[in-house]
């Protein structure tokens, strides 16, 4: 998963939006454009089980589209996707789709008038809502969907068995479901030397690194609350500070380290946990033995909400046949291309039901049935305005205090709550 450094991204999206001209502006471009047939071109991430998925599925849709052929690249190389993506909008010459969006970048997006709404296709909101149910209402901006949920990495705890048994814990069944727990189970790893650090999530100022420490165990203790609802910020509350203490007690007991790894820490055995996703599992499959369990909660919760980590898929004003495209995307969105897409990646669908559509590959996969269950309970990222800068200023404020311990706790979530309250209004 790339991630833009926040600078960069914040530059680039301040020269588009300065040069939003070259977007129609209204979220969905002129009827002719919503209507228009013929070849289009989509942009694919450069995983190489997504191009591949990918290609197979735009080899099968021109087989029986020979007047409306479709052309797939991977992302042009930058610093990252949405900086390309953003560069691209500047220039005209973004494609029609792009399979790749992550949520934080879209508001941005669509202020610059980059993005098509796709409830403005006569089926979009019935085919969008159809597809992923009730939790989709997350993805929204302005009043329309400029994204589609496409597909998610639920974040959960991965944990190196061997050096679990090593420290005394059951591999199987940890028992670190509570915040004490946890806290235990992780000074058990430390105290018996069986790793170093007990957990090792990254500690570096990216406005994106809330989503893998604080973010998956604020949704957790919260059952699903956004970082900002209605928008206020929702963190500066018992819960918050719960969370944010967890965090502090864990660096603060030296259980995690607070400078970023030179390498893979779990597969040198510097760290027995990170935070991840169904990706680690065919990424560790021939490193490390790994188990997964649900981020923790203060009191050992069945059932946790997470962070989805989506990545889904927009269509792009500068787009001229966005009739083709709006029917490619329901094509490469169906179930048949999800499970394509399951099956190449292992990566989980957006879409409802996902265990009980796709039993076969489950009974196939048991270990990626811990995904399927997760997937069913996730929250994203709130849409809203300032996005990227809203979470720079909160993981500013979290490092100071939670990382490094130089602010309190308290400081910490009311100075992030004001700054992204001002942010998100203004």
């Amino acid at each position: 998963m790339r991630y833009i450094r926040t600078a960069a991204l914040l530059g680039a999206v301040a020269l588009a939006t300065a040069a939003c001209s070259n977007g129609s502006g209204d979220g969905g471009g002129s009827g002719e454009a919503t209507g228009a047939t013929g070849p289009i071109t989509v942009w694919l991430s450069n995983n190489e089980q997504e191009v591949g998925w990918g290609q197979d599925v735009v080899d099968a849709w021109n087989a029986d589209h020979p007047d409306e052929q479709v052309t797939a690249q991977e992302i042009p190389a930058g610093s990252s996707s949405e900086e390309a993506i953003t560069a691209a909008i500047t220039a005209g010459t973004a494609p029609c789709l792009v399979y790749n969006i992550s949520s934080a970048a879209v508001p941005g997006w669509v202020r610059q008038g980059g993005l098509v709404d796709l409830t403005t296709f006569d089926d979009g909101a019935d085919y969008i809502s159809g597809r992923g149910g009730d939790g989709v209402s997350v993805y929204e901006t302005d009043g329309g969907y400029y994204q589609l949920p496409w597909k998610s990495n639920p974040v959960m705890v991965m944990y190196n068995k061997a050096l679990f048994a090593q420290a005394g814990l059951d591999p199987e069944d940890p028992g670190m479901a509570t915040f004490d727990d946890f806290l235990a189970g992780a000074r058990q790893i430390v105290d018996s030397g069986a790793a170093p650090s007990a957990i090792w999530p990254s500690p570096t100022n990216d406005f994106y690194q809330p989503w893998f420490d604080f973010y998956p165990v604020y949704l957790a203790e919260t059952d699903g609350t956004a970082l900002v609802e209605d928008g206020q910020a929702t963190f500066d509350d018992d819960k918050g500070k719960a969370v944010a203490d967890f965090w502090a007690s864990i660096y603060a007991d030296g259980l995690a380290p607070q400078e970023a790894a030179t390498d893979d820490a779990m597969v040198s055995g510097q760290t027995a946990m990170q935070m991840a996703g169904p990706w680690a599992i065919a990424s560790y499959k021939d490193s490390v033995d790994v188990g997964f369990m649900p981020v923790p909660t203060s009191d050992g919760r069945e059932d946790v909400t997470t962070f989805a980590d989506s990545k889904n898929v927009s269509m792009f004003t500068s787009c001229e046949n966005q009739g083709t495209a709006w029917e490619f995307l329901k094509y490469s969105t169906s179930e048949e291309s999800d499970g394509a897409l399951l099956e190449a990646t292992g990566q989980m669908p957006l879409r409802q039901d996902l265990a009980a559509t796709y039993p076969d590959y489950f009974a196939e996969h048991p270990e990626y049935e811990v995904f399927a269950d997760q997937a069913a309970r996730t929250g994203d990222v709130p849409s809203i305005p300032n996005s990227i800068e809203a979470w720079q200023a909160f993981r500013e404020a979290y490092t100071s205090a939670v990382i490094f311990q130089s602010t309190s706790v308290e400081d910490f979530l009311s100075t992030a709550a004001s700054k992204i309250d001002d942010l998100v209004q203004g």
